[in-house]
């Protein structure tokens, strides 16, 4: 699993031209799921997004998380995340979860979120989606849930 995180301003989600969600300060998370993964998996990237310390404090230190700013979170499927890119011009998606399987997990990955008490705001799996948003800082990480040698 891999969550691309992008630390906003705002960020809204836009499907055939209607706004499905927005949110103010916060993460934008696009998610992608891969062959394999489990509830592990999940549960390492939710850990992850909950505590990741990437908002500033007083300091100007990233030193706070999204529970400590009560921020909120927009969360994404996003297949293309689970690409090869290594032969050729023609991304292989291969790796990337079947549908039925990665929307469960896109899902429940959520449900996890807000048991925490993070404001969660979502896009629409399997829709084609612009999204919008503002990055604060720029400040953006990609967290992976295995090992490169394990892929």
């Amino acid at each position: 699993m891999k969550a691309l995180i992008q630390r906003v301003s705002r960020a809204n989600v836009m499907v055939e031209g209607k706004e499905v969600s927005s949110m103010g300060k916060g993460m934008l998370v696009l998610l992608g799921v891969e062959k394999g993964d489990s509830e592990k998996e999940a549960d390492f990237i939710s850990r992850k997004l909950v505590n990741i310390r990437i908002f500033e404090d007083e300091a100007g230190k990233m030193n706070l998380s999204i529970k400590d700013i009560k921020g909120e979170m927009l969360v994404v499927s996003q297949f293309t995340l689970a690409a090869d890119l290594k032969k050729g011009n023609r991304p292989s998606f291969d790796g990337a979860e079947l549908p039925g399987r990665a929307e469960k997990m896109y899902k429940d990955l959520i449900r996890d979120l807000r048991k925490e008490g993070i404001a969660v705001q979502e896009g629409v799996f399997g829709a084609m989606m612009q999204i919008g948003l503002v990055n604060d800082g720029p400040v953006t990480f990609m967290v992976e849930s295995r090992a490169k040698d394990e892929t």
